[in-house]
């Protein structure tokens, strides 16, 4: 049975009191998923595609657990939190306690490949493969050998500047869009299908001493896909 409707500005909120890394390493791309980017990938997996509720959620490089939270709060059955990194997994633990989630998620420190086992959906902010190439492959391979559905947010390679503004712009911060024919190549090799693919606006702050600028603002697409 359907669940209430959590507004979203309610999710954000939730979202935007997570705690980031404390000291990420530019290796791991530990980028912090913006509060705004979790909250809407997040409706759209919840009540786009009713793949949240009372479903086996599996949040793959979780990080300090926006995602794996944010699933638990909107009413997963169970969510789960992986990261190899040990000072990602016990700020992760330290939100579900500041956010009143603590009894709802899971959180183990191993690294992706450790997972056995299936869910119903798995959640991921892979690395995008900028520090260490194709990085974002392994996740893949391994959120289609574990769920059902997947939703998976990649680095988009369009620079479209006023494309960014028509996003910034519009009422739903998300646009439709093709996906990348290596990315589809990739994901029919490894027995996927490709649902759809919304393009959102993702933006970080100076994080690292290569960041040349206050604030980086790009495109990332956001596939929904299926194990076939």
């Amino acid at each position: 049975m359907q669940k209430r409707l959590i507004r979203k500005l309610d999710l954000e909120m939730l979202l935007s009191r997570i705690e980031p890394h404390p000291s990420p390493r530019p290796s791991l791309e530990q980028y912090t998923i913006p509060a705004d980017v979790a909250a809407t990938m997040l409706y759209i997996v919840a009540y786009t595609y009713n793949d949240v509720i009372d479903k086996t959620v599996l949040d793959l490089g979780c990080g300090t657990g926006r995602l794996a939270l944010g699933a638990a709060f909107l009413g997963a059955k169970q969510a789960i939190g992986v990261d190899v990194d040990k000072t990602a997994v016990k700020t992760a633990f330290k939100n579900a306690e500041k956010t009143g989630l603590k009894d709802k998620v899971q959180w183990i420190i191993a690294d992706i490949d450790a997972i056995q086992g299936k869910v119903d959906v798995v959640l991921q902010n892979p690395p995008f493969g900028v520090q260490k190439r194709k990085a974002d492959r392994k996740f893949l391979e391994k959120a289609l050998e574990a769920g059902n559905r997947i939703y998976s947010l990649h680095k988009s390679s369009r620079r479209d500047k006023a494309f960014i503004k028509k996003l910034r712009t519009s009422g739903t911060r998300i646009v439709p869009v093709s996906p990348s024919p290596f990315i589809r190549g990739f994901i029919q090799r490894c027995n996927g299908r490709i649902r759809a693919v919304y393009a959102m606006v993702m933006t970080v702050p100076h994080m690292f001493s290569f960041h040349t600028k206050r604030r980086h603002e790009f495109l990332v697409d956001l596939y929904v896909i299926e194990r076939k």
